[in-house]
């Protein structure tokens, strides 16, 4: 029997001895299932309810969003680097090929966004090549000037708070991955704020949230890396963002 089919029988037994007369047999018995799943290795995961936050101008229905351009972030010094809870993945042989985690939130939002229709957007060389002139500073006035010089109407921007990389393998993690990131979508012509989406989730044993078992089955109860948990929030927070700009 596996560990979600013995949660699934100790559920089916509490909800008997709600019902039955034989209150205290059943009770007893749930009590050993539990105690024989604690006994277990919490080998099945999920994403837990809740992970995903987002606000929005009131009148974000009249904006008129067309074209959008993805902000690449800007090169990280290494104090500011260090703000930032982050455990890269175990690559031993190579190091020179490894992103920064703002670099892999950049390119799984374009991924998603190019995935969408609707809207336009604004290539990833396109913004390569001037982004160059674009001044450091904050993100909307980074984000405006990129938008006039692409001719965008709007441009997301994307902060990294914590990645941190799962210890161990898809099927027996020591550690799950962990992983927090905020996406702004500023407005080029007004210069102002128009979405925010705020993902945080450090994926839990099926155990620590039976409640979210759909989630687990179509993840195949595998323990995600850090980059397939940040895809989940962002393809999460793309697809909202589109609902709320195209549901008309």
């Amino acid at each position: 029997m596996t560990y979600g089919q013995l949660f699934i029988l100790s559920f089916g037994f509490l909800a008997q001895s709600w019902n039955s007369k034989l209150k205290i047999k059943n009770s007893k018995l749930l009590l050993t299932i539990t105690l024989l799943l604690l006994s277990f290795p919490p080998l099945s995961c999920t994403l837990g309810p809740g992970n995903f936050q987002s606000s929005h101008s009131t009148d974000i229905g009249n904006r008129i969003i067309r074209r959008i351009a993805v902000m690449q972030p800007e090169s990280m010094s290494d104090g500011a680097k260090t703000k930032i809870p982050y455990s890269p993945p175990p690559v031993p042989d190579d190091k020179s090929g490894r992103k920064e985690p703002a670099a892999i939130l950049s390119d799984l939002v374009y991924s998603t966004v190019a995935a969408l229709p609707n809207w336009q957007i604004v290539s990833d060389r396109e913004v390569r090549e001037v982004l160059s002139m674009v001044p450091q500073g904050a993100d909307s006035a980074r984000a405006r000037k990129l938008g006039e010089m692409v001719y965008a109407d709007a441009v997301i921007s994307g902060r990294v708070r914590r990645y941190q990389e799962r210890v161990g393998e898809e099927w027996g993690a020591k550690r799950p991955a962990s992983v927090a990131f905020v996406l702004e979508l500023w407005d080029v012509k007004r210069g102002d704020l128009i979405w925010s989406g705020q993902f945080d989730e450090s994926q839990r044993p099926l155990s620590e949230n039976i409640f979210a078992l759909g989630e687990f089955t179509q993840r195949g109860g595998k323990w995600l890396t850090a980059e397939e948990l940040t895809l989940e929030g962002v393809k999460k927070a793309v697809n909202q963002l589109h609902q709320i700009l195209y549901r008309k």
